[in-house]
């Protein structure tokens, strides 16, 4: 039985992530017919079909599915080992490619990156802002950014911040006017922000503690947005409480701009991790990143 050729693997691979044959011979430096070709001579050696051909797209079909996911962790590793011996010349180089949440990018992310690029110029970092709980081998990241009690058993994780808490807030024209919530539960009488998140698949719902137990309160309001930025200048424009990191708020209560209330009720949440798959063979780079990232109290 004749195999298939090495380099027509690799070629599939491209053509799979990339989901078009023009990006994907771009990538391996061929013509798109040349490309073509050569998954017809892979189909035909493994006498099944890989690909769904239209006019304007390129799909995977179930055979390819599996085919993809057979052996696309075997060319990373690959690709990664290549790396990692690049990186061992006079000054660790590549690019680390990082899935966070927006309040871990602005909180802890960023501050230590600026640092770090600053010190090691040769090496490219790659940050995508993501809410949701992305798969990041899926996704083909580095590593991800997540709070210790939502990463992954099968993951390592390394914590790169404190714990922290949020924070109900509004501005003091606000409470003159309808009054300061004693508990949690009176918030479902006021005007509040919503924070919408695909991963909870609507609205957040705002966590607190009763007892050392959580309890969680679903708001109304207006006005709702998916990032916690907006909701913050919506609170200081006067439309209602929001409920943000005490980071976020903390210089706007300390001027009097806005009032905190059932400070002793929010929730506290375990610090970031930046977390990444146990198997990862880790280049001088990305340990390099590991270390100035580390939580030191």
């Amino acid at each position: 039985m004749q195999k298939p050729d090495l380099n027509d693997l690799i070629a599939f691979r491209a053509v799979a992530r990339e989901g078009s044959f023009t990006r994907a011979a771009a990538q391996l430096g061929l013509s798109p017919s040349a490309l073509s070709h050569t998954i017809r001579r892979l189909e035909t050696v493994l006498d099944v079909r890989l690909l769904a051909r239209t006019t304007r797209s390129v799909a995977l079909t179930d055979a390819g599915e599996r085919l993809l996911h057979e052996i696309g962790h075997h060319f990373d590793d690959i690709d990664r080992a290549v790396e990692t011996l690049m990186a061992t010349r006079d000054r660790p180089t590549g690019t680390l490619r990082i899935n966070a949440g927006e309040h871990a990018v602005r909180s802890i992310l960023w501050p230590k990156l600026d640092r770090f690029l600053r010190h090691y110029p040769a090496i490219k970092v790659e940050v995508d802002i993501d809410n949701g709980y992305t798969d990041i081998v899926a996704g083909r990241y580095d590593a991800g950014v997540r709070l210790g009690q939502e990463v992954a058993a099968d993951m390592i994780a390394v914590r790169i911040g404190p714990d922290w808490r949020m924070a109900v807030v509004a501005v003091p024209d606000y409470f003159r006017e309808h009054g300061v919530p004693k508990s949690p539960h009176d918030l479902t009488r006021h005007r509040c922000i919503n924070l919408r998140l695909a991963t909870y698949g609507g609205f957040y719902a705002w966590e607190f503690e009763r007892d050392g137990e959580p309890l969680n309160v679903r708001v109304g309001g207006q006005l709702a947005f998916n990032s916690s930025l907006p909701i913050l200048t919506a609170a200081l424009a006067g439309h209602g409480l929001a409920f943000i990191p005490e980071d976020m708020a903390a210089t706007h209560i300390a001027y009097g701009r806005l009032q905190r209330v059932l400070p002793q009720r929010c929730a506290s949440f375990t610090g970031y991790h930046l977390y990444y798959p146990s198997r990862r063979q880790s280049s001088p780079a990305f340990q390099l990143l590991l270390d100035a990232l580390r939580f030191k109290p």
